[in-house]
């Protein structure tokens, strides 16, 4: 029988696990080489070109006139506004999808993502159908409580935190599924109730998946446009976001709409430079 030497085995079959000195990454085909490449040059070429264009002898000037201002504070308000409304409903709502099981919880799942595929100007319509002052709940809100909610700061919170809040039910069901629900059992036999254990043991272990889909969300009511300019208005000082001036801008001063694009950007860069070591970590 022919006796076999240790290094002619393959590398998993050894104690101790594969030999990393000697593992080599097979090369990359060029037919997939050609379009990886592409795909990255249309992606990186708007970015490129918009720093390339940017005004930035005048950039300052740019950024600092009261409508920029007001636009700014406007949207950092707003948007975290939204993440707060995002945080009180969403996170009960994505212990309800992780946590429990009832009939037609498959479709509820799937209409709690709707928002993220709907066109937002569509989720706009929706919005004025629903909480307009002839809305099927406007109407009442408008008639009982003296609430109105379109062309308002109110319904520009009201379109961010719609469709915003998918994001961090997404993240946060998922940090749930993640994370041992033994604990909780265990709370729980100790008699501790399942909003005590919730609160002082679920809530303290799903804390990284929660800020994550905060961050998410905050930064996706920022840079939203279509359901905000469709179901809150444009009117400066009281519903005009920074993507609704840039839009405005851009009609009338290219170099301006550059400069606020220029601060989304990095708002943007910012968030995911935030997220970096959990999503772009490499394993």
């Amino acid at each position: 029988m022919t006796r076999l030497d240790p290094s002619d085995t393959a590398p998993d079959t050894l104690v101790g696990g594969p030999r990393r000195g000697r593992v080599r990454r097979p090369g990359v085909p060029l037919p997939l080489l050609l379009p990886a490449l592409a795909g990255l040059a249309f992606l990186l070429l708007p970015l490129i070109a918009l720093l390339l264009r940017a005004p930035w002898r005048t950039l300052p000037d740019q950024l600092t006139g009261p409508e920029v201002w007001q636009a700014l504070k406007l949207s950092l308000v707003s948007a975290t506004a939204a993440t707060a409304v995002s945080l009180v409903l969403g996170v009960p709502l994505a212990w309800l999808l992780a946590r429990t099981d009832f009939p037609g919880r498959g479709l509820v799942r799937a209409l709690v993502t709707l928002p993220l595929v709907l066109p937002p100007v569509v989720g706009g319509v929706a919005l004025l159908l629903a909480l307009g002052r002839n809305g099927v709940v406007g109407r009442w809100l408008n008639a009982w409580f003296g609430i109105t909610l379109p062309f308002t700061t109110a319904g520009v919170v009201v379109a961010e935190a719609f469709v915003a809040m998918p994001f961090l039910v997404i993240s946060v069901e998922g940090t749930l599924r993640a994370a041992d629900p033994r604990y909780e059992e265990a709370a729980t036999t100790l008699g501790a109730s399942r909003f005590t254990a919730f609160r002082r043991v679920t809530l303290p272990l799903i804390a990284p998946g929660i800020a994550a889909g905060a961050v998410l969300a905050w930064a996706r009511a920022l840079g939203e446009f279509g359901a905000t300019i469709t179901f809150a208005g444009n009117f400066p000082g009281r519903t005009q976001t920074m993507p609704l001036a840039v839009y405005l801008a851009l009609q009338n001063d290219p170099e301006a709409a550059i400069a606020l694009s220029l601060v989304l950007l990095a708002v943007s860069i910012a968030v995911l430079a935030g997220l970096r070591d959990r999503w772009m970590t490499a394993s």
